[in-house]
């Protein structure tokens, strides 16, 4: 039997970690958030500090481009890719330590373009969290005890801006749109459902996927 990798886009503070983490548990497989980075170092030889600082971010990539740094006269040719940006050979590294876990194990895999890494696997199910502004505000604020969030509309101006760096990282790199439906084999909300049937929603696809 092939193996089954389900990815989970997520709103930040939807709870989409803990829905993968929970899911994973139900499911007998491994979840991989934080952890992929920590292969990702392994496999490629980056330093895994490195791997961090570009998680999820295009930023010096796009202002490459902008500013006319990068070329991609290279492409096809041996000097392509030591011609990239850091941060794009980051994005490459993870894209195939994502498509090898793909094929060593069934597992859950969250953000980082999984999905767009394993489109054209038959076995990948893709799934986005979103949730309600009011179900995500005390949540960040447990998560972040050390920001001292007092301020609701700075606790919404973060979670905004956590959001915009990962839809800009996805849109960019998959040529899709973050948080679009259309874009996932399932869109759940959170904050509706709850976390726990949120799990029994996606582990109930599984099944009949399977």
């Amino acid at each position: 039997m092939k193996n089954t990798v389900i990815t989970i886009g997520r709103e930040y503070g939807s709870g989409g970690l803990e829905i993968g983490r929970k899911l994973a548990e139900k499911l007998g497989i491994k979840c991989y958030d934080k952890e992929l980075l920590t292969i990702v170092a392994q496999d490629s030889g980056f330093c895994e500090e490195v791997i961090k600082k570009n998680d999820e971010h295009n930023g010096s990539f796009l202002y490459s481009l902008v500013t006319d740094t990068y070329s991609p006269s290279g492409y096809g040719m041996g000097n392509y890719f030591n011609d990239l940006p850091l941060n794009h050979k980051v994005f490459l590294a993870q894209f195939d330590t994502i498509r090898k876990l793909a094929a060593q194990e069934s597992c859950i895999i969250v953000g980082r373009c999984a999905d767009y890494a394993l489109k054209d696997t038959a076995e990948c199910i893709s799934v986005f969290i979103h949730a309600d502004m009011d179900f995500r505000i005390p949540r960040v604020k447990a998560d972040n005890p050390d920001k001292n969030f007092r301020d609701d509309n700075k606790v919404m101006d973060y979670i905004n801006r956590i959001d915009r760096k990962r839809a800009n990282y996805y849109n960019y790199f998959s040529n899709k749109k973050w948080a679009d439906a259309r874009s996932y084999d399932l869109s759940i909300s959170s904050s509706r459902r709850g976390i726990d049937e949120a799990v029994d929603v996606i582990a109930e696809y599984v099944k009949r996927f399977q």
